[in-house]
């Protein structure tokens, strides 16, 4: 057990977590592509080409190269969703493909930093249009994720507004930070990936959360705790009913959700533009 203890005397402080193979055991994104087959946005082909992708982003083997051109390949095949029928598909499969696939120990983690009286964010590259909804179910207080654009028809361009990346989010947690109050050396993070090293040492208690190998590497040498989650459950099983609906954060007001489609695949380049 974790000592998570507040000091509610002290400034406010806040615990941000990575989605995917941090909270989930799975890309949130990828998760949904038999749904968005089922809703005729995808093809047959699409669905086998993300299946693929999925295998390689939890085998923790896809390189730069191969990120790119899933990446672009993506991208181009959103283009032109209804972002109306992409929050209905989502709605309608979450609890079925989520709930199955959340950490035990993530759970007790959000409920633990509840308790103590610290925020819980949700920081992930996948698109709004899913982190939102299982930010929620998972009672998160706010949301960061990427954008994409929305057309004047209500669909996608397959343009990205704001990715929520490496980098970016370090500098969304700073801008929470000051628009909220956290204590930033108080305020604790956890991710799986080696690109999260700037959100981690943002603050005082990163942790290393089934980290990959560079993440392993950097943690050992840092001295970071790592932790290892592997216990899938049933969230509505497991956690009381959220304290409040969840928020959006600061970073991701003000425009149209992101693409379930797009997410962790793009590429460095592409997060030092957004």
């Amino acid at each position: 057990m974790l000592n998570l203890v507040e000091n509610h005397s002290s400034p406010r402080t806040a615990a941000f977590f990575d989605l995917d193979k941090t909270v989930i055991a799975k890309s949130s994104t990828l998760t949904f592509s038999k749904s968005f087959y089922q809703g005729g946005l995808i093809n047959r082909r699409a669905v086998l080409r993300t299946a693929y992708a999925q295998f390689v982003f939890l085998a923790g083997g896809a390189d730069h190269d191969q990120m790119e051109r899933m990446r672009a390949y993506l991208s181009s095949l959103c283009r032109g969703w209804n972002v109306q029928q992409v929050k209905e598909i989502v709605a309608e499969t979450l609890h079925d493909l989520i709930d199955p696939i959340i950490y035990d120990e993530a759970a007790s983690l959000i409920e633990e930093h509840h308790t103590a009286g610290r925020d819980v964010v949700i920081v992930s590259t996948s698109g709004a249009e899913v982190v939102e909804p299982i930010g929620e179910l998972l009672g998160a207080d706010r949301v960061v994720a990427t954008r994409m654009v929305v057309g004047d028809d209500g669909c996608f361009t397959g343009e990205v507004e704001y990715y929520a990346y490496g980098p970016t989010k370090a500098e969304a947690i700073q801008e929470l930070a000051e628009s909220e109050g956290y204590d930033l050396e108080r305020c604790f993070a956890y991710s799986d990936s080696a690109t999260d090293v700037p959100m981690l040492e943002s603050v005082g208690h990163p942790y290393a959360v089934n980290p990959d190998r560079a993440l392993r590497r950097e943690a050992l040498a840092r001295g970071w705790p790592i932790l290892d989650f592997h216990r899938p459950v049933r969230l509505k099983q497991r956690l009381p009913a959220p304290r409040r609906p969840a928020l959006v954060a600061a970073a991701a007001v003000g425009a149209a959700a992101a693409t379930a489609g797009l997410v962790w695949f793009a590429s460095r380049r592409r997060a030092a533009a957004g």
